[in-house]
């Protein structure tokens, strides 16, 4: 079973899409926890992690929050970025044969225009992390952000597509 962690501060409606996408991880038994780490958010993010059943920490230790994790895998993913059909099975294979990282595929029918992918800075959660949570107890430290937590991981990719956060923000 996986813990997802969503890092947000201000992004209500870019979660919402994301754990709308994680309902199905949820009913297949695969996603044990959903938790919230916000960092200062405004708006509604706490009213609709509760409504939705997610852990919602406020300015959390990353080093506690990874050791209280329920699963024994994370999936490190940004508000707004949304697996697609398939991602549930591919993460239950890659837990059961490996202990590598690994990230998820860009979806090829959702994409930012060639000339705007040049041009922007790669999170490195952007195609999700997927990591063994002792490896991120390993890496971790307490002033650390899931984007520092998932970067410079030699990773394997899956064969499941995700779709950017940063397409939400075009449509």
């Amino acid at each position: 079973m996986i813990s997802v962690l969503i890092e947000c501060r201000n992004q209500e409606k870019a979660l919402a899409v994301t754990l709308a996408a994680l309902v199905h991880g949820a009913v297949e038994g695969l996603v044990a926890e959903v938790v919230i780490l916000d960092r200062g958010s405004r708006d509604n993010t706490a009213r609709l992690a509760d409504a939705a059943g997610c852990r919602f920490l406020e300015d959390p230790d990353l080093s506690d929050v990874v050791r209280s994790a329920r699963g024994d895998w994370l999936l490190l993913i940004e508000p707004g970025a949304r697996p697609l059909l398939g991602w549930v099975d591919h993460i239950g294979q890659h837990m059961n044969t490996g202990r590598m990282p690994a990230r998820m595929q860009p979806s090829r029918e959702y994409r930012l225009p060639f000339f705007k992918r040049l041009r922007r800075r790669l999170s490195a959660l952007e195609h999700g992390v997927l990591l063994p949570k002792s490896q991120a107890i390993a890496n971790g430290r307490s002033s650390q952000s899931l984007e520092s937590l998932g970067r410079g991981l030699a990773m394997t990719r899956l064969k499941c597509e995700i779709v950017p956060a940063s397409v939400l923000a075009l449509q």
